[in-house]
């Protein structure tokens, strides 16, 4: 009736290293960028900005579109303000977008907290304030606490939530996970550019002596003394681990400081997309899980599945407190009419409505098109600052990448194939940031299918659950339970599970949703008080 795929031998996902090509072979990963070329001219490079941009503009609607992130870090008083102002006066100031933002504590993952900003096909968007500052003011407040705590040989913390600490192995994966997420949205036609605006020691400080007392409290914004030389050196050698596609810009001269940040940018606009992943030269076919071949017929009684319910109902709304400090994340995929919306409805009945939010997940919209795949899900998870809702529910997710997009022809065979690892290092970062995630596939037999589309024609308040396409979709059958079973054996990991309830019996696939989702927060609740 309903099965984990846990119990089934089959190897781990592919790990990110694997299956991610190094940084160096990006189109904008130089650390160098030559003053020798023509287009250090001024002039020169003021028209070839401008043309461009409005290239690139032109991409907006088109397929294979572009956007352009550039990210903006350094040291303070090396020019980075000034430098995006001559940028402004070169280039058509209406065409990007200028993004600023204070630092923050990071939370995993660290890069859902710019995702709303990132650029659609057509747009360029350049952003002070990064994830990068982030993780790097949080690891040296961490290295600052140690040394703070070997001085007078306490122990001052250990009242803080070790997972919150910025330790050395944690500021490391976040950074593989970072550049993991950059190499996503780069195959998807964002292109990626970060500069580095340097500035040696003596330089700065000179700098320093020129600003004004009143104006110096907001140069301590990342919480570094400029003054104290083990910190700005402690800063370069850490920022030596952010990684080797940084364009460095030397900022002693200014106007080679600005020439060579333009002429990155403009390298950023004219870099072309990377090429669609090819295909595997012989796809293997899954084998398709025995209960989705022949789901149970077995009834169960309406006074028994009653009080069923309730007990499991009751169960599931106090872990669900237990859960609290936690994001709970559902996934329900199926056939169509295969009772997804009513075990919803059974999950969430017995909460307060403000503990959850459900996402009926259809077709993508023309805006969202614009963006890489993922991002109209972003939005939509559950935010580490929310007092209530710490359930999300989607009807339908973000696996129509390797469902109905792969079934309906609407991608290539590469692009649904590199769709299952994108989509477990999208779930393995929700999960490093503490989520919860439990995925539910729920299927009936095709003669049932049937039963229950007529049903619902002959039910007026019912009518609007059927469509043309929902008859359509039947005759690829087949063509649903291979890729379905694909994903089970590409996606089916230890930590974010698959759940197949496959019965005809509507009680039974309602019971047994509540059941298997109590028995995994049972496990993860233990776990966690280990």
């Amino acid at each position: 009736m309903s099965s984990t795929l846990l119990e089934k031998k089959k190897p781990k996902p592919q790990l990110v290293e694997d299956s991610i090509q190094p940084f160096a072979d990006s189109a904008v990963s130089t650390s160098v960028v030559s003053l020798k070329s023509p287009m250090h001219n001024a002039e020169s490079l003021r028209i070839a900005l401008i043309e461009a941009q409005y290239a690139l503009r032109d991409t907006r609607d088109k397929p294979r579109g572009r956007g352009v992130l550039i990210l903006v870090s350094g040291i303070e008083l090396a020019g980075k303000g000034e430098a995006l102002m001559q940028l402004r006066e070169w280039a058509d100031p209406r065409l990007f977008k200028v993004r600023a933002r204070l630092p923050v504590d990071p939370i995993s993952p660290v890069w859902l907290q710019d995702s709303n900003v990132l650029p659609e096909k057509g747009e360029i968007v350049i952003m002070f304030g990064t994830c990068y500052g982030d993780l790097l003011k949080a690891h040296m407040a961490y290295l600052q606490d140690k040394k703070n705590m070997h001085k007078k040989n306490t122990d001052s913390d250990s009242n803080t939530d070790p997972s919150q600490k910025m330790t050395g192995a944690r500021f490391q994966r976040e950074i593989e996970y970072l550049h993991t997420f950059e190499q996503d949205i780069r195959a998807q036609g964002i292109t990626v550019c970060k500069c580095w605006f340097n500035l040696p020691w003596d330089d700065l400080q000179k700098r320093f002596d020129n600003v004004s007392k009143s104006d110096q409290k907001w140069l301590n914004l990342y919480g570094l003394d400029w003054r104290n030389k083990k910190q700005y050196q402690e800063l370069q050698r850490l920022r030596s681990n952010l990684g080797s596609d940084w364009v460095e810009i030397d900022c002693r001269n200014p106007d080679t400081r600005n020439l060579v940040f333009g002429h990155s940018v403009l390298e950023a606009l004219r870099a072309p997309r990377l090429p669609i992943t090819p295909a595997a030269r012989r796809w293997q076919l899954s084998e398709i899980p025995a209960p989705l071949l022949a789901p149970a017929i077995v009834v169960m009684e309406k006074e028994a599945y009653k009080s069923s319910l309730k007990s499991a109902q009751k169960k599931f709304d106090k872990l669900v407190h237990q859960c609290q400090k936690r994001s709970i994340i559902l996934v329900f995929e199926g056939m169509d009419a295969a009772g997804k919306g009513g075990a919803i409805s059974r999950v969430v009945q017995p909460l307060d409505p403000r503990q959850y939010q459900v996402f009926p997940i259809a077709a993508p919209e023309s805006h969202e098109l614009r963006h890489p795949y993922l991002w109209r899900f972003w939005s939509k998870l559950p935010k580490a600052t929310s007092v209530f809702t710490n359930i999300t529910i989607f009807d339908r997710s973000w696996y129509g990448r390797v469902l109905v997009e792969r079934v309906e022809g609407l991608l290539r065979a590469g692009e649904w194939q590199s769709g299952y690892q994108e989509i477990n290092r999208f779930e393995r970062d929700l999960i490093s940031g503490g989520a919860i995630i439990l995925k539910f596939w729920l299927s009936i037999s095709s003669e049932e299918q049937e039963r229950r589309f007529n049903a619902r024609q002959e039910t007026p308040y019912k009518r609007f659950k059927i469509t043309a396409d929902d008859w359509r979709n039947r005759k690829r059958w087949d063509d649903y339970l291979q890729a379905a079973a694909d994903m089970f054996e590409h996606t089916n990991t230890t930590d974010a599970p698959w759940v197949i309830v496959a019965t005809d019996d509507k009680y039974t696939a309602r019971l047994a949703v509540l059941e298997s989702l109590n028995r995994r927060l049972e496990v993860v609740l233990g776990e966690g008080k280990r």
